[in-house]
């Protein structure tokens, strides 16, 4: 998938659902209740053990799932995900080693910035999209627009995550520099663990809800 299908799979999805899952087992019913919701989308974290397997997993058996692998902290955890079926990686920070290598073996990489100076890390290597990270905790949509604002005529965008929910979803979707957003609330760990299946069906159609309203 080239960069450009990519972005506009993004921009339409609104909402990546951020997912820390423990079993590989509950991978399929997790995915089909997303794609229920009308949401046909995940990043699934290296925050587990399973995450590889969990990857993996829904590349082969959901291959219309639009699928990324998040909290990308390594070069190996990079490879891991391109090999596991992911067709995204999305990190906390820039991590100058993961970015290289993710532009030697074409994986398309959203390292997490905050500063301007981060910013201008990233421009060097061509990068255009990047996470915001973590977004309300230091100041949510003000500082997120003080921030971009020298670097709008560049034409980068942001993927805002941490704190975001389905009440503050519309004032963040309305931004033009905000391309989508991560979202834990959609899928948590706890609601995954325990089957609540109906649960996710009804966030995700929550957001597509809103994404429907914001984005036509």
């Amino acid at each position: 998938m080239d960069q450009k299908e990519l972005f506009e799979k993004m921009e339409k999805c609104g909402v990546v659902p951020v997912i820390a899952i423990e079993s590989p087992e509950l991978a399929l019913p997790m995915a089909d209740a997303l794609i229920k919701g009308g949401l046909p989308v995940a990043e699934i974290t290296f925050r587990t053990k399973a995450a590889a397997d969990v990857i993996k997993t829904l590349s082969k058996e959901r291959p219309d799932l639009f699928l990324g692998a998040g909290t990308i902290l390594s070069v190996d955890q990079l490879l891991s995900a391109k090999e596991c079926g992911a067709v995204f990686g999305v990190a906390p920070g820039l991590n100058p080693d993961v970015v290289k290598k993710a532009r030697e073996i074409g994986f398309s990489l959203f390292p997490g910035v905050i500063t301007p100076s981060e910013i201008e890390k990233g421009l060097t290597f061509g990068i255009k999209v990047f996470k915001y990270f973590p977004s309300e905790a230091i100041g949510g949509i003000p500082v997120l627009k003080a921030v971009s604002a020298p670097y709008g005529h560049l034409g980068i965008r942001f993927i805002p995550t941490g704190g975001i929910n389905i009440n503050n979803l519309e004032a963040y979707l309305s931004l033009p520099q905000v391309i989508c957003v991560g979202g834990t609330w959609i899928a948590k760990k706890d609601v995954i663990a325990a089957k609540k299946w109906d649960v996710i069906e009804k966030n995700a159609a929550g957001v597509v809800e809103v994404v429907s309203h914001i984005r036509g």
